[in-house]
């Protein structure tokens, strides 16, 4: 009804001014692009440490199963959206090296080298420890072939009424063309023969998606569905004698190509793209060992792949299914978990109050997950869709879940007669199918829909709330690190701040019309947004630093560090005294430690139970005149500071501040889950010494400071 309501912004980007350094005292030339790290390969390395947990003994033995699943997520995706990068690239002939001199095809042979490594070594894990381990508390994956004549009929009937029903055989011969195999699909590759004739024929089947991966057989027994069926082909050609039976996955390209500058409709647009994007091109083959010789021929030929894509593997296939062995329903094989609490200034009583009136009483941060989202940021936009005093609310969404409240709060608002604009990225990648269908429900509710600026992601995580308060017109803001997302709320350490400041919510509104309309980019009082002006500000930040000599300090935590322009400031500094500590969860193509150049750096990489998604930067001391401290979405990488909209807040309060900064030197001084870069670009867990989780720190102080205010009276 509301459909064409909603519209793409055409953005007046201005080139931003270059930043210039007031000195610069360090010959950056002299060290070329060995000063870099290969982003590809550490995005990689960052597969090593989630491998290190899958192997940690001392952790549960579900949990080291969850990283193995993590680890099959990021590897996938891994193919899916940066090794077709560098494919296009060769396919296209060019030659300029990247930002640490290597040229797209060394990159992608490196690339396999590293990522067989990796592989060999999951393999390993999972055949000769995980499963193993599992086996010993009653978790054991067995082969078809190995249970007792009870579980085979049990297996048998849930065959034939369950899985036979779905499967479709597909031949594949010259007069049945190579079947069309859809993106991280498992298959069968079969190989039949007519016993009157001995004429040998091919077929695949698709392992359906759609019926769990491992079937509980007994007590404590699971056997794979693969197994299952490769065990019962014969229901599948009768007639005919089965011989080999093989197993193969293909990753596809899943970037979108998309014209947003011709596209009349950009949902229609992306929802054609998102189509296609099942069969895209062909990027990488994972088969198992022993596969036939000529059907892998057959393979490679028909999906148009070199040998070197052809990754082979003892382990299953598909490993994200490590998720439903997590599922399972034994908590004493897991870690301790956690149930997020309210936060102390939210609380009136033992429910949450008026978050408007707490919020006026001073900025509010929050750090999830171990405060609870749902009693902060959904009950901040539930109380606007609900007060009627409130007449405005503007919310960016970027990644959302699927039973989103904050969604159903809009539609309500929207309902009531407020103003509700919401801006959907429909580009978040592998989001875009749920953000079609939440934009669709809002506009079918009369929220009016702004799909974003053409030629830009809208990354950054905000919301406004306009609200009439007697004779004045108050605006309050959310502004965070992470999105308006419940389920990942529960999982990814963020920071969030609530904030009636004048300044700050005068800029988010700006911010907003930017967003929503045809306005230039202005220049703002208090946040900082990119692609404008983040990295211009930061390079500033670190240069004041540096002319402080060994008085400066900069503290850095954040997802990824890959901006040569950033990393060379980060690098004077450091050549002026500067005590620089970085805390980069995955990316990082700085190079601590190298002599002359980055002595004074050392960088961390946090990787436990949550994963650490919050950024904060934290320039000079306490005590000092302009300390600053700001927080938001902005990784320090080139896509957030040039092809995204990223919103970063200054945190002026000093006891905000101090808060921020005791959650870095706990987050530092970790040495339960943490790995430190060497000079070599090799990441090393540090030897724990004191057996000090920061994860388990922040739950116990926010236990500690509920159990404090319950005591109040």
């Amino acid at each position: 009804m509301f459909r064409h309501a909603a519209t793409v912004v055409v953005a007046l980007i201005p080139t931003p001014n270059p930043v210039e350094s007031a000195f610069v005292t360090l010959d950056l030339a002299a060290f070329g692009p060995e000063r870099f790290s290969s982003r590809e390969l550490s995005r990689l390395e960052f597969g090593a440490r989630l491998l290190d947990l899958a192997d940690d003994k001392s952790l549960p033995i579900l949990e080291r199963c969850k990283f193995i699943a993590i680890f099959a997520d990021m590897i996938d995706e891994f193919f899916q959206v940066r090794v077709v990068s560098l494919e296009d690239k060769v396919a296209a002939g060019v030659q300029t090296p990247s930002v640490d001199g290597v040229r797209p095809r060394q990159q992608l042979a490196d690339i396999r080298e590293r990522v067989q490594s990796l592989v060999e070594r999951q393999d390993r894990l999972v055949l000769d420890v995980l499963l193993p381990e599992l086996a010993s508390v009653d978790i054991e994956v067995v082969k078809y072939a190995d249970v007792n004549e009870d579980e085979r009929n049990d297996l048998i009937s849930y065959f034939e009424k369950h899985v036979y029903p779905v499967l479709t055989p597909l031949a594949v011969d010259p007069g049945h063309p190579f079947p069309m195999i859809s993106n991280l699909s498992l298959n069968i590759a079969v190989t039949v023969s007519d016993p009157a004739t001995g004429e040998e024929r091919n077929a695949r089947i698709k392992v359906p998606s759609s019926l769990p991966r491992f079937r509980r057989v007994g007590s404590g027994r699971w056997v794979l569905l693969e197994d299952l069926i490769m065990s019962n082909l014969s229901h599948l050609f009768p007639g005919m004698d089965v011989g080999r039976a093989d197993l193969f996955r293909v990753t596809r390209n899943a970037d979108l190509s998309l014209d947003e500058d011709e596209a009349d409709d950009l949902l229609v647009a992306l929802e054609v793209e998102l189509r296609r994007r099942r069969f895209g091109e062909a990027l990488r083959v994972e088969i198992q060992s022993g596969m036939a010789p000529d059907f892998l021929e057959l393979l490679v030929s028909q999906l148009d792949l070199e040998r070197s894509n052809v990754y082979v593997t003892d382990a299953p296939l598909g490993l994200h299914d490590f998720w439903s062995l997590y599922a399972i329903d034994r908590p004493e094989l897991k870690g301790e978990g956690w149930s997020p609490l309210t936060p102390p200034r939210l609380l009136d009583g033992d429910h949450v109050g008026d978050v408007f009136a707490a919020i006026r009483e001073g900025d509010i941060l929050l750090h999830h997950p171990y405060e609870s989202f749902s009693d902060s940021v959904e009950m901040f936009v539930d109380q606007a869709a609900r007060d009627p005093d409130v007449v405005a609310i503007k919310q960016t969404l970027y990644r959302t879940s699927g039973d989103s409240p904050i969604v159903a709060s809009l539609i309500h608002a929207a309902e009531q007669g407020k103003q509700v604009v919401a801006l959907v990225e429909l580009k978040a990648r592998f989001d875009e199918a749920a953000n079609i269908e939440w934009a669709k429900a809002l506009e079918d509710s009369g929220v009016h829909v702004v799909y974003g600026i053409v030629g830009l992601k809208t990354h950054c995580k905000t919301a406004l709330v306009v609200r009439n308060e007697g004779d004045v017109t108050t605006r309050y803001v959310h502004i965070a690190s992470g999105n308006y997302n419940s389920k990942t709320a529960r999982n990814y350490e963020d920071f969030g701040l609530l904030t009636c400041h004048p300044a700050i919510t005068r800029d988010v509104g700006e911010l907003f019309n930017f967003l929503t309309g045809f306005s230039k980019n202005g220049n703002y009082d208090k946040i900082v947004v990119s692609p404008f002006f983040v990295r211009q500000r930061v390079v500033e930040l670190i240069a004041t630093q540096r002319d402080r000599g060994p008085r400066g300090r900069i503290l850095m935590k954040t997802n990824g560090l890959t901006d040569p322009t950033v990393i060379d400031a980060l690098y004077e500094a450091s050549q002026a005294g500067v005590e620089i500590r970085l805390e980069v969860r995955t990316l990082c193509c700085l190079r601590p430690g190298v002599a002359g150049l980055s002595e004074n750096i050392t960088v961390h990489s946090l990787v436990g139970e949550f994963l650490e998604h919050s950024r904060v930067f934290l320039f000079g001391h306490p005590d000092d005149e302009g300390f600053e401290v700001l927080m938001g979405s902005a990784d320090l990488m080139e896509r957030n500071l040039d092809r995204r909209v990223e919103v970063l807040v200054p945190i002026e309060a000093p006891a905000l501040q101090r808060e921020l900064l005791d959650s870095f030197e706990i987050t530092w001084r970790d040495d339960r889950f943490t790995w430190v870069l060497g000079t070599d670009r090799r990441w090393r867990r540090l030897q724990s010494v004191n057996n000090y989780s920061a994860q388990s720190e922040f739950k116990r102080r926010v236990a500690q400071r509920s159990r404090s205010m319950s005591l109040l009276p």
